[in-house]
């Protein structure tokens, strides 16, 4: 029995030391990818955090940022504003306008309608007119609580500062244009008359038919339709999409000429030769700031839908314009027509053969502010 049990024993001991060593259990395999995975998520998050982060603001008049060399009203939330004035002496004026800039555009840009106006108008219809920079632009601080509201109170503020009275007018071109309808929704009591030239229109406004906004949409680059897609549904990826070498951004910010029409491009030289000085402070404070803020603004989600503002002069103490190029490749003129035909009270002025940028044109900035202090 005990040789017996020896043999045994030495047979469990051979098996023993010829066992094969033990593989890693599929549990901590899984646990150690789990990790790396983990690991790499977070890198990615990290990457693309700081992608999508714009660099901070050059705010003018700081230690980093341009210089203040503009006129400027501080505002009640401590924000300053720049503006710039036009035409006879405000004291003596008769007609006191405030212009809206447009998109990458700055105060400088009220020779929109300056640059063609008559002496002989401004002086015989006593034309004041103030253009500002819009927060972010030129020289106005950035206001990182914007809303559609604000913009408005900003400009019923520089018109108390400025003492132009309890009544003015006010126009804007192109998003200058479209921020006229903030005017109208929440200064009404506060207008003169209003003049609406190429205004951008959102094509998620609602009350649109959807069949119109589509069929306007497709008429858009490519690569403007996903800039626009964008700004409305990812407004926080705005500096990244538009900052990327891998794809195009919106063909406005690399000022592209594949979105002029024919009478844009024979104005492209005067047009330049009116703004080469300028285009450099447009932007100085920062991209994000200017740019891609008012692609938020101007395609984001808006509290309010321009067919449902009222005529804000039923007694026609005042009037509303809108002007519009046929041959625009911007703001197609089949969404404007839609707009008046709910809105009979506004003033539809059509321009045939124009483009976008039909102000720069003979005989135009005239037109445009006969039209709206008569």
């Amino acid at each position: 029995m005990a040789a017996g049990t020896s043999r045994k024993i030495s047979a469990s001991s051979a098996r023993a030391h010829t066992r094969k060593p033990k593989s890693k259990s599929p549990s901590k395999s899984s646990g150690i990818f789990k990790k790396i995975l983990l690991v790499f998520f977070v890198g990615i998050l990290a990457w693309a955090y700081q992608a999508t982060k714009p660099p901070p603001s050059r705010i003018c008049g700081s230690k980093d940022g341009p210089p203040v060399t503009a006129s400027r009203i501080q505002l009640k939330d401590g924000r300053y504003l720049a503006y710039e004035e036009f035409g006879v002496p405000k004291d003596n004026a008769k007609h006191k306008i405030v212009f809206v800039h447009g998109f990458d555009s700055c105060r400088h840009d009220v020779s929109v309608i300056t640059a063609g106006l008559s002496p002989d108008i401004v002086e015989s219809r006593g034309i004041y007119i103030v253009s500002f920079d819009r927060p972010g632009y030129g020289e106005s601080d950035p206001n990182h609580a914007s809303t559609l509201r604000s913009i408005s109170s900003d400009i019923e503020e520089l018109a108390d500062q400025l003492a132009l009275g309890s009544k003015f007018y006010v126009t804007g071109f192109s998003l200058g244009g479209q921020i006229v309808w903030t005017c109208l929704k929440y200064i009404p009591h506060r207008l003169a008359g209003a003049a609406l030239v190429a205004p951008a229109v959102n094509y998620w406004w609602k009350g649109i038919p959807s069949n119109l906004t589509a069929e306007a949409y497709k008429q858009q680059l490519p690569q403007d339709q996903w800039a626009l897609r964008v700004a409305h549904y990812a407004p926080w990826l705005n500096y990244w999409w538009n900052t990327r070498k891998l794809f195009p951004g919106l063909s406005l910010i690399a000022h592209s000429p594949k979105v002029l029409s024919r009478q844009d491009a024979e104005l492209i030289p005067r047009i330049l030769n009116i703004r080469q000085e300028i285009m450099a402070q447009v932007r100085q404070q920062g991209e994000f700031e200017s740019i891609h803020r008012d692609l938020e603004f101007g395609f984001g989600r808006w509290e309010f839908d321009p067919t449902e503002v009222r005529n804000p002069f039923p007694e026609g103490e005042g009037s509303v314009h809108l002007w519009q190029g046929d041959e625009d490749r911007l703001v197609p003129a089949i969404l404007q027509r839609e707009i008046v035909r709910q809105l009979p009270w506004i003033h539809y002025h059509e321009v045939p053969g124009a483009g976008h940028m039909f102000t720069f044109a003979d005989g135009i900035a005239d037109s445009l502010i006969q039209a709206l202090v008569s």
